[in-house]
């Protein structure tokens, strides 16, 4: 699936329809440039979940856990950008709750793929329109089995 997204509220929207595909067990590998739109993606797709507390970059944290408050998945939100290794990530420990949470990790490409055979990676890609503005274009792939035959959002 590749959309064209020309505002930050059309890109919260996408991740509220992605949030409508996902369940507990679920990895979300997103890929894009700093300020291409990645964490407003997940505002989104938190938003889906109904989870508690807000979104935001989880840069010098590196990882947030927002529970669901309407008895959903939580919402694991991972910013790998600062670690620099395969023995970093499993440091966080994320396969423990990989199960029962739908985990989205920016920055993520080459790292988190181990975490699961099934995933989603979305690449968020910034480019200039026709008439000047800046506008967005989402690519997901649906990686493995759980996403056989899955009906994306167009």
């Amino acid at each position: 699936m590749t959309r064209t997204v020309p505002t930050p509220e059309e890109m919260h929207a996408l991740g509220g329809e992605l949030a409508a595909l996902l369940r507990a067990g679920d990895l979300v590998v997103l890929r894009g440039d700093l300020g291409a739109g990645k964490t407003t993606l997940t505002q989104g797709i938190g938003a889906g979940l109904g989870v508690r507390g807000a979104v935001t970059s989880p840069t010098f944290v590196i990882a947030r856990v927002h529970p669901s408050v309407t008895g959903g998945p939580a919402l694991v939100h991972v910013d790998a950008y600062r670690l620099g290794s395969l023995a970093e990530v499993d440091d966080l420990d994320l396969d423990a709750s990989l199960a029962e949470s739908v985990t989205v990790v920016e920055w993520g490409a080459g790292l988190v793929e181990g975490l699961a055979d099934d995933r989603l990676e979305v690449t968020v890609s910034r480019a200039l329109g026709a008439g000047g503005d800046e506008t967005r274009t989402v690519d997901v792939v649906a990686v493995g089995e759980r996403w056989a035959g899955a009906a994306l959002p167009a």
